[in-house]
């Protein structure tokens, strides 16, 4: 005896629903993008002069020679150490601590002179130092 089977459906995967939430995560993607428009606000921004009106006796220098030997404003210190720094920086700057500082070092000055020389600034709350660098060819 033969049974007559049933017609099977193929199945089929509906893509449909899956084409709706990817063109609405486009959607959400390209509108949320636009929210990100930088301000355009016209500025003028101020011009600063090319050459600084600073005078010699308006910043101090500090000058460290490659055996680690400290010059400020080209005055040799006798001594070579935090405290002596200190009280020279001191009595240059009168107590200022606007007063600019430059630390200038030889390449091959050793690091611990550079940072004797920052500390004694930062004992003395000195906020504008830079250190001075060349430029590389």
């Amino acid at each position: 005896m033969k049974f007559k089977r049933e017609a099977r459906e193929e199945l089929e995967l509906n893509l449909t629903p899956l084409i709706d939430v990817v063109f609405l995560l486009l959607i959400f993607f390209m509108v949320s993008t636009t929210f990100q428009k930088e301000s355009e606000i016209s500025l003028q921004l101020p011009r600063a002069s090319d050459n600084p009106n600073a005078t010699v006796a308006d910043k101090i220098e500090v000058v460290i020679n490659a055996q680690g030997q400290f010059y400020v404003n080209d005055q040799e210190l006798l001594k070579n150490d935090v405290t002596s720094l200190q009280t020279a920086l001191r009595e240059l700057s009168g107590g200022n601590r606007e007063l600019p500082l430059s630390i200038r070092a030889d390449a091959q000055t050793p690091h611990q002179s550079v940072v004797i020389a920052m500390d004694a600034a930062a004992k003395l709350g000195m906020l504008r130092m830079s250190i001075a660098t060349s430029r590389s060819n």
